[in-house]
């Protein structure tokens, strides 16, 4: 039997191969073991830096988000930030349709740091509706945006307003809305049908 028919002598440079994959294998588990931890490391850095500048308020917003299913509290802060997001945020109607998120955000940059441009598009067509959603970092930049309201931009008359809010609660939390259904509540039922009437 000669050398090259042994099974053992082939099965030597598979062998070698193999280990070698496995060692290469091993040292790149090992480095993303260690990138794993060096992440979580710095997560728990910027958590302590959070909640020590915040003075506990970013504590509570972190633990309510780890335990939305154990409680209402992740839909309390959900609720208060999107109110907070919405708060600062202006409607701007009369959008020439060609109006990109850059030409809108030089209209308004005078008025404060604009965090998000969101021109509004239908999901069909994807061409702009002709209305934007600007956000702003602080309450004074919502009001000097407002007073562009009937400004020029475009050779269009812009109306700007607050973002109005979808949340039933939020009126209710600013002092204002309605108290019930308005002017005269209730003013009867069902009246009628077949035969109708009452036959006393």
């Amino acid at each position: 039997m000669s050398a090259e028919n042994d099974p053992a002598v082939a099965a030597e440079p598979e062998v070698e191969e193999d280990e070698e994959d496995l060692e290469k294998l091993q040292a790149e588990i090992a480095r993303m073991e260690a990138e794993a931890a060096r992440i979580a490391q710095e997560t728990e850095d910027l958590e302590k830096e959070t909640t020590s500048s915040s003075g506990g308020a970013g504590a509570s917003t972190a633990s309510a988000a780890g335990n939305k299913g154990k409680s209402g509290e992740g839909v309390a802060s959900a609720t208060g930030d999107k109110a907070n997001t919405d708060g600062h945020s202006i409607y701007v109607g009369q959008v020439d349709y060609s109006t990109t998120p850059e030409e809108l955000l030089s209209h308004f940059e005078s008025c404060g740091t604009v965090e998000r441009v969101t021109i509004v598009c239908d999901k069909f067509t994807g061409r702009p509706k002709g209305f934007a959603y600007l956000e702003f970092q602080t309450d004074e930049a919502v009001a000097n945006a407002l007073r562009l309201d009937g400004s020029t931009f475009k050779e269009r008359q812009l109306k700007v307003t607050p973002k109005r809010v979808n949340d039933p609660n939020y009126y209710a939390q600013q002092g204002g809305g309605y108290g019930g259904r308005g002017r005269g509540g209730y003013r009867g039922g069902f009246r009628g049908g077949r035969g109708g009437g009452y036959r006393g």
